[in-house]
């Protein structure tokens, strides 16, 4: 028998639509200080674009001041916006017209480290008896049976699988952890003095009008003591995976705990954590429990891990069984034990959804794009759109080179794999389709807003930071604002539909139950029943290029299909018995009660 919950309690944040912005690549107006780089100006230009589309919530990748080694994610002033995207005037001018639309920003808070060119750092290591030395994770090298200097463990740096995560300090003669890279040290949580200054940074934001936060890596704050080594995975490397030690660490719940009594407690605040690593129900529901208030949710990566091998630049095969399996388990999770589901399947770490779980092909591109909008948008949790998938935006085309690529992970695997096979020509090309498939680069490309040069991203004869992918004379948002003769929507509108539609019957798709309606492994069908006590929905999707049979359950007494990815909104499908489904068709029905 199931606990009664407060599941579907209502809450503002539950109900609303997150729509991320990776502000380097959003909108440029030219008042930042670097040229073909989005800016803070660009967001608020745009807010009404955001608005018709049916966003509550912009959240905003960091804009705080930072020399952009992570692109933005290695901070050196938390109380300040870089150069590059405006001043602290233009956040209150956006925060101002925000609310003018009915909505928020949350921004995006980066507390598992700093960038080296923090005070905070520069203090640190500039000598061992600072005040600040133990603000950060210091240790003592370790010396090999030659008597070479090693670093304290064998943990690999997650931007660079093939880096020590630690870092060697001449002028202190320690190493420092710095798990992402050698400019981003770790910060000590285990030191009380850190978490007040984290607190006050959170207080700064919420009192100038922020709503809320999402949490970077907010689970590797809480190491193992004593560092020990992680388990050898790949022999054929030097340092590995270390995550079993630095992931849901031992005191990570006490911290959050803590955050919440001292801060977030004290305002209406959206928080959900980015928590790489977790898979264990019982540590998830820790942090998202309603009866833990620590935060409203997190971000579960078993989807977008899903074809990741031993590293995260691996490939794996995968099957719609997966996504299947994968959607029910939590969306069961969250509905029986009490907490609360993220719903993504995109953001600026990862590759476009079309090209990673459908097909981005001229004849399937727009199909796939509303097939995953179809599904996104019929389940449970709050909702979070990455820029440039309402339009159905795809991965760099294959033709380009992985010299056009910028982001750190990507340059440094490909070094990697350089310096292992020199003149490989097969396993540099296994890096190459690595790249194409999986690099975070894809994500980060311009937002296209029009045919233009520059695809409207930034002014015609400033290059942009990052390339335009070349299909954005057909792939845009202004071509997809525009009325199609034959009535079909295009991605963009079928997406403001969709989420016009979700928040009409918030009762079903958002607080509804669900039920997976076909648990076979073989079928390339993903169909879920959702429901409130008086009415219900059936969507049924079909992952696959061939067209696929499948029967309705006698259960399910079908009214009528009310949308579908393909023209006529399912018109053509039967509405009992056997029914037939295209290549990547998705179908959304209402049942009679």
């Amino acid at each position: 028998m199931v606990a009664t919950t407060s599941h579907s309690s209502p809450a503002w944040w539950k109900e609303s639509v997150v729509y991320q912005i990776y502000p380097a690549s959003f909108n440029s107006t030219g008042s930042g200080s670097e040229p073909g780089w989005g800016d803070v100006k660009g967001i608020t230009a745009k807010l009404d674009y955001l608005k018709a589309l049916g966003a509550d919530v912009v959240w905003s990748s960091p804009i705080y001041k930072s020399p952009q080694v992570d692109m933005g994610y290695d901070i050196s002033d938390y109380e300040n916006i870089d150069p590059k995207f405006g001043s602290l005037e233009d956040v209150d001018e956006l925060i101002r017209e925000l609310k003018k639309r009915d909505m928020k920003l949350m921004m995006d808070f980066v507390a598992n480290h700093t960038s080296d060119q923090h005070q905070w750092f520069i203090d640190s290591r500039s000598s061992r008896e600072n005040s600040r030395r133990d603000w950060y994770i210091w240790q003592p090298a370790k010396y090999d049976a030659d008597g070479t200097r090693q670093p304290p463990n064998n943990w690999s740096m997650m931007l660079g699988e093939a880096h020590s995560a630690w870092t060697w300090d001449e002028k202190t003669q320690e190493y420092y952890l710095s798990l992402f890279t050698s400019e981003q040290p770790d910060l000590n949580w285990r030191n009380t003095e850190v978490r007040k200054a984290i607190h006050n940074v959170l207080r700064f934001w919420l009192d100038r009008g922020v709503s809320g936060f999402r949490m970077d890596v907010i689970n590797l704050i809480s190491k193992v003591e004593g560092y020990p080594d992680a388990q050898i995975v790949d022999p054929n490397v030097k340092y590995q995976p270390g995550f079993k030690h630095f992931a849901n660490g031992p005191h990570m719940n006490d911290y959050l705990r803590e955050m919440n009594d001292e801060v977030l407690s004290k305002y209406d605040t959206i928080t959900v954590g980015e928590m790489p690593f977790v898979r264990d129900h019982d540590e998830i529901m820790k942090v998202v429990g309603t009866d833990r208030k620590e935060l409203n949710m997190i971000f579960i990566f078993d989807i977008v891990d899903i074809d990741n091998g031993t590293f995260r630049m691996d490939l794996r095969e995968w099957k719609p069984k997966d996504i299947k399996n994968i959607v029910s388990r939590y969306q069961k999770l969250m509905e029986e034990r009490d907490g609360w589901n993220s719903i993504f399947v995109e953001n600026h770490d990862n590759p476009r959804s079309i090209s990673r779980y459908c097909d981005d092909s001229e004849k399937f591109r727009e199909l796939s794009a509303k097939m995953l909008c179809l599904m996104q948008t019929t389940l449970s949790g709050t909702l979070y759109v990455y820029q440039g998938e309402e339009i159905g935006m795809r991965n760099l085309r294959s033709e380009i080179g992985p010299e056009e690529y910028k982001d750190i992970e990507t340059v440094n695997y490909w070094q990697k794999m350089n310096d292992l096979y020199p003149g490989d020509t097969d396993k540099l090309a296994y890096a190459r389709k690595v790249i194409q498939t999986k690099a975070r680069d894809h994500a980060r490309t311009p937002v296209q807003w029009t045919d233009g040069p520059n695809s409207g991203f930034c002014a015609p004869d400033t290059k942009p930071w990052m390339m335009v992918n070349t299909d954005y004379q057909t792939v845009n948002a202004a071509a997809q604002e525009k009325a199609r003769k034959d009535g079909d929507l295009s991605p963009l509108q079928f997406w403001t539909r969709a989420l016009a539609n979700r928040k009409e019957n918030k009762d079903v798709l958002v607080y509804g139950k669900y039920e997976l309606l076909d648990s076979s492994d073989k079928s390339s069908i993903f169909a879920y029943k959702r429901m409130s006590d008086s009415r219900a929905f059936i969507t049924v999707l079909n992952f696959s290029h061939e067209h696929v049979e499948w029967t309705l359950p006698e259960s399910i007494k079908l009214e009528k299909w009310v949308a579908g990815n393909y023209p006529g909104d399912g018109a053509n499908v039967a509405t009992v018995g056997k029914i037939t489904l295209k290549p990547w068709e998705g179908v959304l029905g209402m049942v009679k009660s």
